[in-house]
């Protein structure tokens, strides 16, 4: 099965996220050995990557509260070289940001060439949580779907590949995934009362989130909703589309800046 295929959502197509199942693993077994050599494969192609320093890779991770972005983030970057890889969390904006037209701040967050940038949490939270609790007007927040749009297309021609990944679970193992880490003392010290109040909205974040992944999946940035409920499955399925996207990109290695052939070292 092509798994990109699978799992991305179409340009202008509404995904309606109760009949995209949480659960599903297409198929595939689990299987640590097989997602360990996709991690290895990651690790040289971004040390490749970092060596080329034509593109860029952009990687923007979308979910519900509890739907696992630390832990996609962690799992599936492990064997990455920091030096060339940089997470950028996205909480409420600034001041100064505020006083910027909104993508302002993710401009300057985009990766360098030769890097990986994520973004936990993102631009997207302008047409998401600004929506669901009217923090500005509709009138403002319907024009970003196109904004955002030119924005990742300006990206795209510049060279940077852009992934975005929605991790979808069910409410049900938000529930499950809340009461865990109520119960665990190294994780709920990290939780706090918005948390829970936003599952009051879980219906009004679905539309939002079914709006922007219409809207704003394109050729050049697709959305691609990733069954996040089993958690190895999320992990393998976001760490494969990394790999094909940098396989995509048909690195290679600089030559030398010395003619190495005439280098004689001194003992």
């Amino acid at each position: 099965m092509d798994l990109a295929k699978h799992f991305i959502v179409k340009p202008g197509e509404k995904p309606r996220l109760s009949q995209r199942d949480p659960n599903d693993s297409a198929g595939v077994k689990k299987d640590v050995e097989k997602l360990q050599k996709t991690l290895s494969r990651l690790t040289e192609l971004q040390h490749l990557l970092y060596a080329d320093k034509r593109y860029a890779l952009l990687i923007v991770l979308q979910a519900l509260d509890a739907g696992g972005k630390d832990g996609t983030i962690r799992h599936v970057m492990s064997g990455v070289n920091p030096q060339g890889c940089q997470v950028m969390p996205f909480k409420a904006p600034t001041s100064e940001e505020r006083s910027h037209d909104f993508l302002w701040r993710i401009h300057k967050a985009a990766p360098l060439k030769g890097n990986i940038g994520i973004f936990n949490r993102s631009h997207y939270e302008d047409v998401l949580v600004v929506r669901v609790h009217n923090l500005v007007p509709k009138e403002v927040w319907s024009k970003r779907y196109r904004q955002i749009n030119d924005f990742e297309q300006m990206l795209v021609e510049n060279g940077t590949t852009i992934l975005k990944f929605f991790l979808h679970i069910s409410k049900e193992e938000q529930k499950l995934r809340f009461e865990q880490r109520m119960e665990d003392p190294a994780r709920n010290w990290k939780l706090s009362l918005p948390d829970f109040e936003e599952r009051q909205h879980w219906d009004a974040y679905v539309d939002a989130y079914e709006d922007a992944l219409r809207k704003c999946s394109t050729p050049w940035a697709p959305w691609y909703v990733i069954p996040a409920n089993k958690k190895w499955f999320r992990n393998y399925l976001v760490a494969e589309l990394v790999v094909q996207a940098l396989n995509d990109m048909k690195l290679k290695y600089p030559p030398p800046t010395v003619d190495v052939s005439k280098v004689v070292l001194a003992d």
